[in-house]
């Protein structure tokens, strides 16, 4: 059912003609608490009438606002607040990467921008699933493709699996493309993506392959896409799982150098189909060798760094503490303190630049 949308423009724009803070504040008093009245979305939002077309937006963020603004402790600082909020529910300001407002900045509460990121537990809403051992938790493609992509725009994932990026992109708004190199996952994939809604009526493309010399340009060429602006790899963390029998899977290969070589290809093959001065993500953790530190992740990142891509951040993610981990914990701490090593706990997301 249609939200009734709510005039808010009209009093803020009385309140700044306003020349007392008191008369101030009750003005807005009287309008705060006529929105803590209307009920919120499933999404938390709240429809307002503004001069352009009926606006959907945060409750609790244009609350906090008008509490800002009756909180004010001078005139001033109150018609500053008010000229914020006018500015914030009237224009739009976004950047090249993505659609964020940021004359609404506030409202995005739920955007991580710290290198640190805790997540409790894995987002398992619609077509979601954790049954494929190994996938990312949908947070993850959820936090980048919001960042650092436009609705519309393509995203690129070269280790498909389960379909997870792909869901998120129908969600988001966003065109998808997969590359997988097992039939039966991607099968598999396809399925799952095309049971989740598709609000924004993107398109999804799903090939199977080795991502290391597949002709990305050339099945992007199929598609009418001429190049993506966003790509997320999430490959084998080398041999730690087992994904297939196949030579060409990254978690077969023989050595680390092997793997570094194979996935250095990857990330040549991503770097000819990503526009200039875009993203590229790279989801992966270390591991131990014969009780060796392996520090996977960074070498990963420097074979990225090698292919024309710079750095822009390093993020650490903790693990999602898995059930089949969850009755071997105290045996991992006793193989910590018997081996003199610390049980892993974090996952890396390289966030990369292409540059040239």
């Amino acid at each position: 059912m249609r939200q009734p949308s709510i005039a808010v423009l009209p009093p803020l724009h009385a309140a700044m003609k306003l020349h007392s803070l008191s008369s101030v504040r009750s003005v807005i008093v009287s309008l705060s608490q006529s929105l803590q009245q209307k009920r919120a979305n499933a999404q938390g939002e709240i429809v307002l009438a503004v001069e352009k077309a009926p606006l959907h937006i945060n409750k609790s963020y244009v609350l906090a606002e008008l509490a800002q603004i009756s909180e004010s402790q001078t005139l001033p600082r109150a018609q500053y607040y008010i000229r914020r909020l006018i500015k914030a529910l009237t224009e739009t300001k976004t950047g090249k990467l993505n659609d964020l407002n940021l004359h609404r900045w506030k409202e995005y509460s739920d955007i991580l921008t710290d290198s640190l990121w805790l997540v409790d537990k894995r987002d398992r809403s619609g077509e979601h699933t954790a049954g494929y051992w190994g996938n990312f938790i949908p947070q993850i493609p959820n936090q980048l493709l919001r960042r650092f992509t436009k609705k519309g725009e393509w995203v690129l994932d070269p280790f498909l699996g389960s379909g997870t990026s792909l869901i998120e992109c129908k969600r988001l708004g966003r065109n998808g493309a997969g590359i997988e190199l097992q039939q039966s996952v991607a099968r598999a994939a396809q399925l799952r993506v095309e049971k989740e809604k598709n609000p924004f009526q993107v398109q999804t493309a799903i090939f199977t392959g080795n991502s290391s010399d597949i002709n990305i340009k050339q099945c992007l060429k199929e598609k009418n896409i001429s190049s993506v602006q966003f790509a997320l790899l999430h490959p084998p963390y080398w041999d730690i799982i087992k994904f297939s029998h196949d030579a060409q899977d990254l978690s077969n290969a023989g050595s680390l150098k092997e793997f570094l070589q194979m996935f250095g290809k990857v990330v040549k093959n991503v770097h000819t189909v990503l526009d200039a001065e875009r993203y590229m993500a790279i989801v992966i953790s270390d591991k131990y060798c014969s009780g060796e530190w392996v520090p996977l992740g960074f070498l990963t990142m420097e074979k990225a760094l090698q292919q024309g891509f710079k750095l822009k951040s390093i993020i650490v993610k903790n693990f999602e503490t898995t059930k089949a981990k969850r009755s071997q914990e105290e045996l991992w701490r006793y193989r910590a303190l018997v081996g003199g090593l610390y049980v892993f706990k974090h996952e890396y997301i390289f966030l990369m630049q292409k540059t040239k």
